[in-house]
């Protein structure tokens, strides 16, 4: 089963954070009403909670980081312009699981199981990933508010080089971008379990594009180790992964369901975006500005 997804309520937002307060969430309110660019009416106080929370309830960051936070939605327009729950998002469902663990970690907090669902590399499309993990994402989290931290779980089981040579230098770094910045969350472990033996090759080419805090957040797991265990509870993980939850299929099927449950979530979230030409300085942010980095990129090479 699944249904329509109700927002969590903003008064239970105040009872699991004591440290912010509604005159808090006013401030940032006021601030945004003067940011013309800024879709004001459209953002809601949890929003704003969630935001002020993974700032470590810095007003001063929270206010940049909701203006990048927006604006980068607004640019890369492959993963966030006209979202809707179509034929290439279910389709990508098929071919790829994200789903969050049903009950915290072993430090208290949430996490997200991605993998491949199909080893054929031809059916793979980051572009399309990337779309759907954050469909699934911002319907959970618009669910749930805040946590405590957000864990990540990449299970390789399926991956091979073949998958990786289709992507190229601009594509990795969009991906860890997307970790680090576009996420209201605060990112607290990196998990990738069935670790292939080129393993190390991948993270030589992450490396660059990672903040050292990412970096030291990463744990590699092996094939079939149980070191993951030490930080995920086995009971929540799906039983093809060794653990005693729902088998990946279910999975899937749950996941197809509730997005198609609530389009209508996506249909009010696109109107969050940034309207460049009412920006108070008067230049507009462009795919550049986020990235640093103009012209051709290269492709992966790894042997």
């Amino acid at each position: 089963m699944s249904g329509v997804i109700q927002q969590f309520p903003v008064e239970r937002e105040y009872q699991k954070n004591p440290s912010i307060s509604s005159e808090d969430i006013k401030k940032l309110r006021d601030w945004m009403k003067t940011q013309t660019h800024l879709p004001e009416q459209y953002w809601t106080d949890l929003d704003l909670i969630i935001a002020y929370h993974c700032c470590e309830c810095s007003t001063e960051v929270t206010k940049q980081v909701i203006d990048l936070h927006i604006s980068t939605r607004t640019l890369f327009k492959e993963i966030f312009q006209n979202r809707v729950i179509d034929k290439r998002i279910i389709d990508t469902l098929q071919i790829g699981l994200f789903t969050a663990l049903p009950t915290p970690t072993v430090h208290g907090y949430r996490a997200m199981y991605c993998r491949l669902l199909d080893g054929d590399y031809r059916k793979y499309n980051l572009s399309d990933m990337l779309r759907t993990f954050m469909a699934v994402f911002d319907l959970w989290q618009y669910e749930e508010g805040t946590w405590p931290g957000f864990v990540l779980i990449l299970d390789m089981k399926l991956t091979t080089l073949n998958h990786l040579s289709r992507l190229d230098i601009m594509a990795v770094k969009q991906t860890l971008y997307f970790l680090q910045e576009c996420m209201l969350v605060k990112l607290k472990e990196v998990h990738f379990t069935n670790a292939p033996y080129f393993m190390d090759k991948v993270m030589n080419i992450l490396k660059p594009f990672m903040k050292n805090d990412l970096i030291q957040n990463i744990q590699i797991h092996k094939r079939d180790s149980e070191d993951l265990y030490k930080f995920v509870h086995k009971e929540s993980l799906p039983r093809e992964c060794g653990g005693n939850y729902k088998d990946l299929n279910t999975l899937k099927d749950y996941e197809i369901r509730r997005l198609q449950d609530n389009k209508e979530f996506f249909v009010r979230e696109n109107l969050r975006r940034v309207n460049e030409s009412l920006r108070q300085n008067g230049k507009t942010k462009t795919v550049e500005d986020v990235f640093g980095i103009q012209g051709n990129f290269k492709k992966l090479d790894i042997d």
